[in-house]
């Protein structure tokens, strides 16, 4: 029998237990999972089959009005198709709309031996619960999921004016639009919350992200006669130097609240899939390009492609191509909103109260560019434990960030 348990340990096990690996995009065990939790506390949720049907999303909302003009409460929706018949539309009379946002998607476990337990069966030590996604952000999806039910009675009486949106966005890891749909899909509001592991401090610009895809054709020959081809191997190293010297040029200039903008080669790929003793058709490699909230990526495209002409003059055929972008974003350092959090963080986590951007990129971006909505990225749980072997978050800091968010939601809803 499925458990569908109201104590934070034991849920963020259980979205820990659902492999939600991304790729592939295996967020649908999780995302039904939520929506049934939903259903089975009475809180209304939608299973949102875009932009992809096999991978869907999760929208609840907890007061608020839906299309058809009755109260948020406890229907088993699903939206399909474009869902624009269907949608769900944002509070608009009542009181103002708090969304807090995670996503299911997590990154690949990787080799389970290197982990001290299996990563998908949580285990709790020392206060540490261990599992893929324990940090990244199973636990933010948890603390969303319970203010929810939390605040519920209280919305529902009228004590709270306003109303509550809960995402469980698809495709996060990868850059894919799975909060912009649910936002679009009308589970929009107020303000925003992106509950990205950063041990409650409020975050009020992030970075963005650019890979770009950079390939060297080569002439395949047998290596055995390595004069009568070109070996795009070869040329790796002048490409990597280059890079590193783009990196040193993006520190010097420095940065904003999120840092300087960085410039990393994250993959090199080439031959893999020819015989050994014969020379690759191609070289790729992956550039993994930060962009700070000051820059565009417009600009980014510019210095690329001249460092490929640069190459190019040297004799390297570099070819180049933008393959994922996540926008930054940014919100003043002194909205009500990140006020607000900064306030209660001090007082329940004894998080910083310093003006500060995380240096990850996340989908905040969405919520601010897109939605043009007044967001912030805090939750609880250390970014250094994301995608990292033994990942694991200290529970009683994530019983600090739901007390801290319980306190943030009430003010801004009363």
């Amino acid at each position: 029998m499925t458990a569908y348990p109201t104590d934070l340990a034991a849920l963020v096990g259980e979205l820990v237990r659902r492999e939600s690996e991304n790729p592939p995009g295996n967020e649908r065990p999780v995302a039904e999972y939520v929506h049934a939790w939903f259903g089975a506390h009475g809180i209304e949720s939608t299973l949102l089959e875009e932009p992809d049907p096999d991978r869907p999303g999760v929208g609840a909302r907890v007061g608020g009005v839906t299309a058809d003009g009755s109260a948020g409460g406890g229907s088993d929706d699903r939206i399909e198709g474009d869902g624009s018949d269907d949608r769900i539309e944002g509070e608009r009379g009542g009181g103002p709309t708090l969304v807090l946002n995670g996503h299911t998607d997590v990154v690949p476990a990787g080799d389970p031996d290197a982990w001290s337990h299996d990563p998908y069966e949580p285990v709790v030590e020392d206060g540490r619960l261990y599992g893929r996604g324990a940090a990244d952000m199973k636990s933010g999806l948890a603390v969303a999921m319970l203010a929810a039910l939390e605040l519920a009675p209280e919305i529902r009486a009228g004590e709270l004016a306003g109303s509550l949106v809960v995402h469980a966005a698809m495709g996060e890891e990868t850059g894919e639009p799975g909060t912009k749909a649910l936002l679009e899909a009308g589970f929009d509001g107020t303000y925003g919350v992106v509950l990205e592991p950063t041990a409650c401090r409020v975050a009020t610009a992030a970075k963005g992200l650019a890979w770009y895809d950079l390939s060297i054709p080569g002439e395949p020959v047998h290596a055995s006669q390595p004069d009568r081809g070109h070996n795009a191997v070869g040329d790796v190293a002048a490409v990597l130097d280059r890079i590193e010297a783009y990196d040193a040029e993006l520190r010097a200039r420095g940065g904003g609240l999120c840092g300087p903008a960085y410039a990393t080669v994250t993959q090199v790929v080439g031959g893999a899939d020819t015989n050994r003793a014969v020379f690759p058709d191609e070289v790729t490699l992956v550039l993994d390009r930060r962009i700070t909230p000051t820059e565009s990526v417009a600009d980014v495209d510019r210095e690329v492609a001249a460092i490929a002409e640069e190459l190019r003059a040297e004799g390297i055929a570099l070819e180049w191509e933008r393959e994922t972008t996540y926008e930054s974003a940014s919100i003043p350092v002194d909205s009500p909103l990140a006020e607000r959090f900064r306030d209660v963080s001090a007082t329940h986590t004894g998080a910083s109260t310093d003006p500060w951007g995380i240096e990850a990129s996340t989908d905040v971006r969405n919520f601010v560019n897109d939605a043009g909505m007044e967001a912030i990225t805090w939750g609880p749980g250390s970014l250094e434990q994301a995608h990292t072997v033994d990942e694991h978050v200290v529970l009683a800091d994530v019983e600090a960030g739901y007390d801290a968010l319980l306190a943030a939601a009430r003010e801004l809803l009363g």
